[in-house]
């Protein structure tokens, strides 16, 4: 009874009120060192910002690269901000030094990296592809089944437009760790079809008729390089020419340059009197077949 006749309400608030009391006056003596704070973040922000800006003015005059540009960017303005956030935290906090700061910012980025270890993969994965630039925006580039046209690079993934319209976003990891075929690489690239004519022709003939009519193709670029019809293989119906020749890189024109051409053999073998075989079978028995008279009046 005495021990409960010793806690009464000024025993509970009177502490609480001193502790509170002594947090206000903590606080108020550090708005000085808050606002100082708060004005070296905004120095960092006009600072980040000028940078930036004179960076990307410096490289459109230049001609450097978008994606270097970005890059640069990106690098000048994480360093800006990590240097004014440290000054920031030591002008609020004085018993914290730089050291201890880039301490704890190392201990506490260990444990954050095991934690996001496949988003900083991509994201340095996505610097490195920004700086070295294998492939650009526009390029058509096949990776790991994904296969389209380059819409965005950013630092994380890349953007890539397929052919029937649909959008993979490919993570840049993904990229840097596998083979990427980049198509568009250069203007023009090859191609090829395979043409089969039959065994009683002749091939000398038939393979100046075959390049003849592929030569008169517009988007057959002879001029980059000749084409060539080459005798490849005995066919079961026919002798196979391997036809290959440079055209548009882009898989439209390898699609329609390939339509006019085929076209355009079909046509020139036909104006020749060249046949183009159908497949043959030949049935072989191993004992006599009867062979059955039918009257008309049976039928």
């Amino acid at each position: 009874m005495e021990m409960l006749e010793q806690i009464t309400p000024d025993t509970i608030t009177g502490p609480l009120v001193s502790q509170l009391s002594g947090w206000v006056e903590a606080g108020i003596a550090a708005l000085p060192r808050v606002g100082f704070a708060i004005l070296v973040l905004l120095v960092t922000w006009f600072v980040s910002w000028g940078l930036k800006s004179l960076i990307r003015r410096i490289g459109h005059k230049t001609y450097l690269r978008r994606n270097l540009i970005d890059v640069l960017r990106l690098l000048v303005g994480t360093a800006l901000w990590l240097t004014g956030s440290l000054i920031a935290l030591t002008i609020v906090f004085p018993t914290i030094t730089p050291g201890r700061a880039l301490t704890t910012l190392g201990l506490g980025s260990v444990a954050i990296g095991f934690a996001f270890k496949d988003t900083f993969e991509n994201f340095l994965a996505g610097i490195l592809i920004l700086l070295r630039e294998p492939f650009q925006i526009d390029d058509h580039v096949e990776c790991d089944g994904a296969e389209g046209q380059v819409e965005a690079i950013t630092i994380r993934d890349t953007h890539i437009r397929q052919t029937d319209g649909q959008l993979v976003v490919v993570p840049n990891a993904q990229l840097f760790h596998n083979a990427v075929t980049v198509r568009t690489d250069k203007a023009f690239r090859r191609t090829a079809i395979m043409v089969g004519v039959a065994y009683g022709e002749d091939v000398d003939n038939a393979r100046g008729v075959i390049a003849d009519a592929v030569r008169d193709v517009d988007m057959v670029r002879d001029d980059v390089r000749d084409i060539q019809v080459f005798a490849k293989s005995f066919g079961a119906s026919s002798i196979d020419f391997e036809v290959t020749w440079w055209t548009g890189s882009a898989p439209v024109d390898i699609r329609a340059s390939r339509d006019k051409v085929v076209a355009a053999i079909k046509r020139a073998l036909d104006d020749a009197e060249i046949e183009i075989p159908f497949p043959y079978r030949t049935l072989t028995v191993n004992g006599p077949l009867p062979v059955r008279a039918v009257s008309d009046a049976a039928e």
